[in-house]
Formats: C-alpha cells, structure tokens, sequence
C-alpha cells in the first residue's frame, strides 16, 4: 500500500521537475534566386548569436521594453545550429558553388569562409521581427579579397504568436542568405 503511493508521488514530482515540451520550428522558406558562384566552395561557420537568442527558450521585447520569454515553448533545434544550417541550406540552393557548415563535411579546404555575427535578433513589442549585425567573408584555400558588410533586416510579424515569430525569423535569415549570395556571386 505504501509503495504505490511512494511510486506515485515520485513520478508526480520528477513531473513537475521536467522543463518544458512544446517546441518551435522555423518555418522553412525557399528562395526565387539562381546565382553563379565566383567560388567553387563556402564554409558557413558556425553563427554568433547574442545569449538571448542563442538560448534555447524564445525571446521577445516586452511592453516595457524587455527582452523576455515565458520558458514554456523552446526551439526546436538550438539556434546557432538551426541559424547555420537554415544559411547554409540558402546558399546551396541558390549558388553553384558547394556549401557547408562548421566543421567542413567534404575532403580538403573551402575556398572561402563565411562568418556571421549577429548584435541583434528580436521580435519587437512593435509588431517587427529585427534582424541585425556584420557578416564576413575571406579566402582560406584561394586568394579572395576579405569582406565585412553590416546587415539590418526587418519583417512585420505576421502570423499569430510564436509562430509568427518564427516565420518572421525565417524570412530575415533567408534575407541575410540572399545578401550573401550575391556577394559571393560578383
């Protein structure tokens, strides 16, 4: 008699004790170019987020100004990972060239790499999704001129919730992938 009440105000507890479990996932976007490459191949390295939007749980600003999250919904993958792929992902699909994340999957050296460092990624208390920092681009198996560009992008929040903060992440991100495709394509 004892032990099934002992098991069961274990397992209430341990319960209680587990974090959250609704998860959020970018919502996948394509895009519309179809660049030639002036590379033959690109690492993506592995991009800078600021700690708040690198954590796992959501960020907003709040009315007052705050940046925030409620701690019951999290990514659904950890956002530097899901940030480089998602860029990665853009730049395959619409360059020639060969592209891959940090660590390099394929035999040999890239051509150039790609850093990106993000200062800013937040969906504002005004209803806009901002997007904001500096990507570099340099030789490290050709001879390529060094590139820093700053970027800023912003998108309206769409759609209802944590999910229209994730389609407006995803619009920025792909965005800033366009961005860098073109660099690389001229």
């Amino acid at each position: 008699m004892f032990k099934p009440l002992l098991l069961t105000v274990a397992l209430t507890a341990l319960a209680a004790c587990s974090g959250p479990t609704n998860r959020v996932e970018m919502t996948p976007l394509n895009s519309t170019l179809d660049l030639r490459a002036n590379v033959s191949s690109a690492i993506v390295r592995t991009v800078s987020l600021p700690s708040y939007a690198a954590a796992e749980e959501i960020s907003i600003e709040s009315p007052e100004g705050l940046i925030t999250t409620d701690g019951a919904f999290l990514w659904a993958d950890e956002p530097e990972r899901a940030a480089t792929l998602t860029i990665t992902r853009h730049l395959n699909d619409i360059l020639t060239a060969t592209i891959g994340p940090d660590p390099w999957p394929f035999a040999g050296i890239p051509d150039v790499a790609i850093e990106v460092r993000v200062e800013e990624m937040l969906a504002g208390n005004d209803g806009v999704f901002t997007l904001r920092g500096q990507y570099f681009i340099g030789g490290d198996g050709i001879d390529y001129p060094n590139r820093a560009r700053s970027f800023a992008y912003t998108t309206p929040l769409v759609g209802e919730g944590l999910n229209g903060v994730a389609q407006a992440q995803s619009q920025v991100i792909l965005e800033l992938a366009e961005d860098i495709a073109r660099a690389l394509s001229r």
